[in-house]
């Protein structure tokens, strides 16, 4: 029986796979969600639907979506959690693939309805800047891919739905949106009111949904957070099911202020540790959860951004030295540094320890080891941390010989930046709106 009643005439596209980014200090995030009937297209159905069924197929208003397209997918996913995903939850992750194949097929469809066309020449540059974000060259990345499961070709089909919808929006969206000049400096003022408060570096995964579905939601998103918190990865889980614009980025929103969030979260957010997520929370539109990556304070100097100048002096070890004789050279270097007056006296020690120096001037403390950071930040200019190492690489003294706090967060709250936020989540809400019309209008067969 059919249900829709228009057919919208579209071009042949590809069908889309996703790949996770890395999103450094945060824990992974994202479940399957249950069905939705408010935001799934209209179903004309062929024969009968097995969840369970590996021969899953779809053809969305003439595009067929293969089972190569949903598995490949899913070797993403599974390959970004390391395979810590039971047999239940991999066939909801392979239920919701199918479903964002369906939007994403939609969304090529619109784009080449409205004449955008994407460069190929742009999608090889974004399969290359990913490539850069695994610390592979193109050919190596097309390997790693091909061994999870997946492909280039894929990777590259998501990332051509991606920038066409973004296309969409620009032209059909984005020039409805209005943010005024006021608004934003009503921000700006709470901003500057709130000098010195924390802000936070969060990372996002939104689920629409409505009054009569908000249970069914609030029940897939707090099976998300036990994936994440179990180990899976956030950013895999926010590129392949968050409805938010951030879903492309791994769900990074950036830096925001408690004052720039939505009530529902700002006190969830400003209650976690790095590396921390909340629990599902319905807010306005649906249910998001919400991941602390770092925190600081508005408007003021970022200790973690400090630059170091930085004398090391390396000790050897013997390979057969035991431990109580590595603490016991390790209190003889720190007799020895401890009094060797500042900087200028690192030649000198160095030369009664055996050892040898190098010089560094660029080191910010961020990229030191956590524990590291915390000695830094206690030791003033000459001063020297206690000996660190391992009978592999010898013992290690860092000595201080100047810092540089950073000044760029003492700078007053950038107006393009805040509008262009507040634009943003506006458009987010419009494109939303936007792709559920798409949904209500599509014939898709299930086979």
């Amino acid at each position: 029986m059919r249900l829709n009643r228009a057919k919208r005439p579209v071009a042949m596209l590809a069908a889309a796979a996703m790949l996770a980014s890395p999103l450094t200090g945060v824990a992974a995030q994202t479940a399957g969600r249950s069905f939705n009937a408010n935001d799934l297209p209209e179903v004309l159905v062929l024969g009968t639907i097995d969840p369970a069924l590996r021969k899953a197929q779809a053809i969305v208003n003439g595009d067929v979506i293969t089972d190569t397209d949903i598995d490949q997918r899913l070797g993403l996913v599974l390959a970004a959690n390391g395979g810590k995903i039971d047999e239940a939850e991999r066939q909801r992750l392979r239920l919701q693939i199918i479903r964002n194949l369906i939007d994403e097929k939609l969304q090529l469809q619109e784009a080449a309805e409205n004449d955008i066309r994407v460069n190929e020449a742009e999608v090889t540059r974004s399969f290359e800047r990913i490539a850069q974000n695994f610390k592979r060259t193109p050919a190596q990345f097309e390997d790693y891919l091909h061994n999870a499961g997946s492909s280039a070709n894929s990777l590259k089909a998501q990332i051509r739905a991606e920038l066409a919808w973004s296309r969409v929006l620009r032209r059909k969206v984005e020039p409805l949106v209005n943010v005024g000049d006021d608004e934003v400096q009503q921000v700006i003022d709470k901003l500057n009111a709130a000098k010195g408060k924390d802000e936070y570096h969060v990372g996002e995964i939104f689920l629409s949904a409505s009054p009569e579905t908000l249970n069914d939601v609030m029940t897939d998103a707090a099976r998300i957070v036990g994936q994440v918190r179990g180990g899976a990865s956030f950013v895999a889980y926010a590129r392949q099911f968050s409805e938010a614009s951030t879903a492309g980025l791994g769900g990074d929103l950036g830096w925001v202020r408690a004052e720039q969030l939505n009530d529902a979260v700002a006190a969830a957010v400003a209650a976690l540790q790095p590396g921390q997520i909340t629990d599902a929370l319905p807010v306005p539109g649906g249910v998001a959860i919400m991941a602390l990556i770092e925190k600081r304070q508005v408007l003021a100097a970022d200790p973690l951004m400090a630059v170091l100048s930085l004398k090391q002096i390396t000790i050897p070890l013997k390979p057969d030295t035991t431990e109580a004789q590595a603490r016991a050279r390790a209190a003889e270097v720190q007799a020895i540094t401890g009094n060797m007056g500042g900087c200028g006296g690192v030649e000198a020690a160095a030369k009664k320890l055996g050892a040898d120096v190098a010089s560094n001037d660029a080191v910010r403390m961020k990229d030191l080891p956590g524990p590291l950071q915390n000695i830094m930040g206690r030791l003033s200019i000459g001063e020297a941390t206690p000996a660190f190492g391992s009978a592999e690489e010898g013992l290690r003294v860092l000595v201080l010989c100047g810092r540089d706090d950073s000044q760029v967060q003492a700078q007053a709250p950038n107006f393009e930046q805040i509008y262009a936020q507040m634009n943003e989540e506006r458009v987010n809400m419009r494109a939303r709106r936007y792709l559920r019309d798409l949904r209500r209008d599509a014939i898709v067969d299930y086979r």
